[in-house]
């Protein structure tokens, strides 16, 4: 834990206690990471899963628990200055990061039928536009020449079509090509940068008949769990994930082979 003191992680969309952002939080903690965490409990809030607002505070106590250093901040973004007021506070908190997990993410549905210029804007604001600025601020003001993490949650867009979310899938999808060349880009300044496809994962957005109905597409005949996606971004953040770069893993499973005899 003690070699981690130093290397600050960013978790951005850490809202609640049950999703993957929590859960990277967690594990990065556990490794003796000092965390900053974003939250944004307006969006959570109009959501079918819902947000507790006390949740944020209770994360960072539980945190805090665990000996590291810990700060969080309430952060729309979509605002067009929130990248660099999210890496100056973080600076001003806990000093220069050395790991960035974009994991916040928009996602509502829609279809070629009733898709709005509108709500695709919202879709790309934080999806793509917010990940890729993040990523481009984080990494000018890396200055340690190695160690450096930046990794991406996306969904598997190119694994298979996702009907009825086209403003989701288009957006997200656009990560994995960002991902590719930005790791292209920062490899120099000691970067890495993957992307993590953590599969059907319960967070809390999944009702008893989607559970059950998934379950049996996976081999193991259970769906994920945010601690599985967490778990793998640990080992990407970690020393001994220096030599993966460029990549999006399909962390998913076996998803979708569970059927297959």
């Amino acid at each position: 834990m003690e070699k981690n003191k130093d290397r600050i992680a960013i978790v951005t969309g850490a809202s609640r206690l049950k999703g993957i952002g929590a859960a990277i939080c967690r594990e990065l903690a556990d490794a003796g990471h000092p965390i900053f965490f974003t939250y944004y409990t307006g969006y959570d809030a109009a959501m079918p899963w819902g947000s507790k607002n006390e949740e944020p505070m209770l994360l960072k106590q539980e945190l805090e628990k665990k000996g590291v250093q810990v700060g969080f901040i309430e952060l729309d973004l979509t605002t067009l200055d929130a990248s660099g007021h999210l890496l100056k506070q973080v600076n001003q908190e806990l000093g220069m990061p050395s790991i960035l997990i974009n994991n916040a993410c928009y996602s509502t549905s829609d279809n070629y039928m009733n898709i709005t210029a509108e709500e695709l804007d919202r879709h790309y604001l934080v999806n793509i536009r917010t990940t890729t600025m993040l990523s481009s601020y984080f990494a000018r003001q890396f200055q340690t020449g190695k160690g450096g993490r930046i990794i991406n949650l996306t969904s598997g867009q190119f694994q298979r079509p996702m009907p009825g979310e086209l403003s989701y899938a288009t957006t997200k999808g656009a990560i994995e090509a960002m991902t590719y060349t930005l790791a292209a880009e920062v490899g120099e300044r000691g970067i890495t940068v993957n992307a993590v496809n953590p599969g059907p994962t319960d967070t809390g957005w999944m009702t008893g008949g989607i559970k059950e109905g998934l379950a049996g597409m996976f081999p193991s005949g259970r769906v994920g769990e945010p601690l599985d996606a967490a778990r793998l971004i640990k080992f990407l953040a970690s020393e001994e994930g220096e030599w993966i770069t460029g990549q999006t893993i399909h962390s998913e499973g076996g998803f979708a082979f569970g059927g297959v005899k």
